[in-house]
């Protein structure tokens, strides 16, 4: 999170962020990714590397799905989340 705050006031013109929920405790990803919507309504554009499916695509604008090392989907976070296939496979849902 050190690492975070060191690129934030750096002030990016984009921010790129690797698994950032990784080992972090519930509440604590929560508030990270409250940040990032804080961040993103400033305007500030990042690329975000995240597993967890549901907080990634709630905070971004688009969205890339990756298997294999090949891009599988890509299009509108919302249509990324609605897609029956990511919905089964990432969401549980």
């Amino acid at each position: 999170m050190l690492a975070v705050a060191r690129g934030i006031m750096a002030q990016p013109e984009i921010l790129m962020l690797d698994e950032l929920s990784l080992g972090l405790a519930p509440f604590l990803v929560l508030d990270i990714f409250e940040i990032m919507q804080k961040l993103k309504a400033e305007g500030l554009t990042m690329l975000l590397v995240e597993q967890n499916v549901q907080m990634a695509l709630a905070v971004s604008n688009y969205a890339y799905v990756l298997a294999d090392g090949r891009v599988e989907l890509e299009g509108s976070s919302r249509q990324i989340a609605g897609n029956k296939k990511v919905r089964e496979a990432y969401l549980g849902i």
